[in-house]
């Protein structure tokens, strides 16, 4: 038995995507990987020599509490909380319920505090460490992505106020920043928005509709052109392994340019480069015929 099967790991959002692929990868390199899947038939799918799937939805406090005593139970050191789990909705700020707001930030935010606060006692026994899967989004805030950045950008807040006040117990605390993954998120990502946008008045269709279409298919391309999942997973056990990992890691080249964007550029200049690489994916207007 290496050292590395004498510690688990969490994994939540492990259903599909980077999350499975990170539970996937994790195993592969010798860990115990406890994978939060939300379904039975997402349990049967991943589980496999090093994959314990745990039916793990974070937004309800007796999963986490039974995923707490899980952890606790087992002789084995927590190594590692990856918070991965996260859904996308994307509607303009006047548009979209407050019901959503809520829910957005309930589970890309407080869910992962929640899954933290009751793992935490089991880390810092350990000196483990919690890595947080953030977004690009945690550091642009594109139009439509007012919920979604707006949690990304609370989870970022928050990551460093826990990475300062554990760090003097042994425990590190890491922000992962993907761009674009190709993943189901995107595509439901892209639904959700429509759903959303067919739900809005009138008024608030010609505002915003155009937008609306711009910001779904600039989704559908970077989306596209992003690392596989497997590649983001990849990156996702570097961060997990790593003896010293840096407090931040981004996922992708159009992450990196983007982080870079922010620090080098004001705000009205990304603005003014936002909007003009929006105008790109504007639906075309139709043009008047010229009469007989």
């Amino acid at each position: 038995m290496t050292k590395r099967t004498q510690k688990l790991i969490v994994v939540t959002g492990a259903s599909t995507g980077m999350g499975a692929s990170a539970a996937r990868e994790l195993a592969r390199q010798g860990f115990h990987v406890l994978a939060g899947v939300r379904r039975d038939r997402d349990a049967d799918a991943i589980r496999s020599t090093g994959i314990e799937p745990v039916i793990l939805d974070i937004t309800e406090s007796e999963h986490v509490a039974a995923l707490a005593a899980r952890v606790a139970g087992d002789p084995r050191p927590l190594h590692a909380l990856v918070n991965n789990a996260g859904i996308q909705v994307n509607a303009p700020v006047e548009a979209l319920p407050m019901a959503q707001w809520r829910w957005v930030f309930e589970v890309n935010l407080f869910g992962h505090i929640a899954v933290t606060q009751a793992l935490l006692p089991t880390l810092l026994r350990g000196e483990g460490r919690v890595v947080n899967i953030s977004s690009v989004g945690g550091k642009a805030a594109m139009p439509t992505y007012g919920a979604y950045a707006g949690a990304k950008f609370a989870l970022e807040a928050v990551s460093d106020s826990l990475r300062r006040e554990v760090a003097p117990l042994g425990v590190q605390v890491v922000v992962v920043e993907p761009g674009g993954v190709r993943t189901e998120m995107a595509a439901r990502g892209i639904a959700t928005a429509n759903r959303l946008a067919a739900q809005m008045t009138p008024e608030q269709d010609e505002r915003y509709g155009g937008l609306v279409q711009a910001i779904n298919r600039l989704m559908a391309s970077g989306t596209a052109s992003g690392v596989t999942a497997d590649a983001a997973a990849r990156v996702i056990a570097k961060v997990v392994t790593t003896r010293k990992p840096r407090a931040r890691y981004t996922i992708g080249r159009d992450a990196a340019l983007i982080t870079r964007m922010v620090r080098i550029l004001s705000d009205r200049t990304l603005d003014r480069v936002i909007a003009a690489n929006l105008r790109r994916h504007h639906p075309k207007t139709a043009t008047a015929q010229p009469a007989a």
